[in-house]
């Protein structure tokens, strides 16, 4: 253990008491636990962002949307400028926020669903459900990060599990990125793996997560790079083939950057220079300039970020091509995953 871990791992100690009282309180119903009249699917992580839960949500709403389902994404909406309010990010049918009082990830979301699910951002996910049926008609919620929201019943409770690195130092916020012990895995009724890619990293995860207590399907995905779009528009775009013959720098904001650093190396684009900022990170021009002079400096002819960075980019300027990676998720057994979500729906 390195040492700033070791010297607050009585904290760690700490949060781990205070959040076994709360599962406590609500377990014996000191505390109350809110059932809405539409179902409810929770997708949540057992660790500090990272894991690949927001293209699971995105494939979960597209779904419930193509069985004709009036899809709401309630979600708390971090990195947005007033995060005490409820904000609308979309009615289901027009985007009504920017990134600035939305939250990257929220907007992300909306635009991807567009026309197909609300989104709205609100702490106390309970009343923005009610708002939402009686304003929305919303007929079914998918809660984003919502494993730790035990004030929502869910009739599907998601946890998601990066395989590459699940649990970190396996010690507790703030000595590692655990929110809970990873015994409480057995919490959920399903498990997705998210970046399953080595079947031995995998496998290990499964016998794991077997050891832990948990008898629930598991199923593995694994990220895609759907495709690239311009952040910074120029008079003559670069192809595609001249993106992957050209030396590339990659940059980004999110929960695990290396995850994305090593899809780009995977898809065949040569990675010259990297560059990390602190998840839900607000960019500045001075922030741009130096990536840009860090990367020609690195030799790079071409940035990408990712799409949640994307929404945060626009009013930005760029002195090199830049573009946003579209990543999605792909299920295995996805008909198993997809009748075990419809199966959800119908339990009362």
């Amino acid at each position: 253990m390195n040492p700033i871990s070791l010297a607050l791992a009585p904290l760690g100690g700490l949060y781990g008491a205070a959040m076994k009282a709360r599962r406590a309180l609500y377990q014996t119903g000191r505390f109350r636990v809110h059932r809405l009249s539409v179902p409810v699917i929770s997708v949540g992580n057992l660790t500090m962002g990272g894991t690949g839960k927001t293209p699971l949500v995105e494939w979960i709403a597209n779904e419930l949307a193509q069985k004709g389902r009036r899809v709401c994404i309630l979600t708390r909406g971090y990195g947005r400028r007033n995060s005490a309010t409820r904000v609308v990010v979309s009615n289901g049918s027009e985007i009504l926020l920017n990134a600035d009082r939305a939250g990257d990830e929220p907007l992300l979301l909306a635009e991807k669903l567009n026309g197909r699910a609300a989104v709205i951002c609100d702490a106390d996910r309970v009343s923005a459900a009610h708002w939402a049926i009686e304003n929305l008609k919303s007929d079914v919620f998918v809660l984003d990060d919502g494993f730790q929201h035990l004030r929502v019943a869910r009739n599907l409770n998601l946890l998601t599990i990066d395989a590459t690195n699940p649990w970190g130092n396996r010690k507790l916020l703030p000595a590692g990125i655990l929110r809970e012990q990873p015994a409480e895995l057995a919490r959920a009724d399903c498990i997705v793996m998210t970046r399953a890619d080595d079947p031995g990293q995998t496998n290990e995860l499964q016998r794991e997560i077997s050891k832990l207590g948990s008898n629930c399907p598991v199923f593995r995905s694994r990220m895609t790079l759907r495709g690239l779009r311009e952040v910074a528009r120029r008079e003559s775009p670069a192809t595609t083939n001249e993106i992957q013959a050209s030396s590339v720098a990659a940059f980004c904001a999110i929960g695990n950057p290396e995850s994305f650093f090593c899809l780009v190396r995977r898809n065949g684009y040569n990675l010259c220079h990297t560059r990390a900022f602190r998840d839900h990170h607000i960019y500045t021009q001075a922030d741009i300039d130096r990536v840009v002079r860090e990367s020609i400096t690195s030799g790079a002819q071409i940035l990408l970020t990712t799409a949640k960075d994307e929404v945060k980019l626009r009013k930005l300027r760029f002195e090199m091509l830049c573009y946003a990676a579209d990543i999605e998720i792909e299920i295995e057994n996805v008909e198993q995953f997809s009748y075990l979500i419809q199966q959800s729906l119908n339990q009362k």
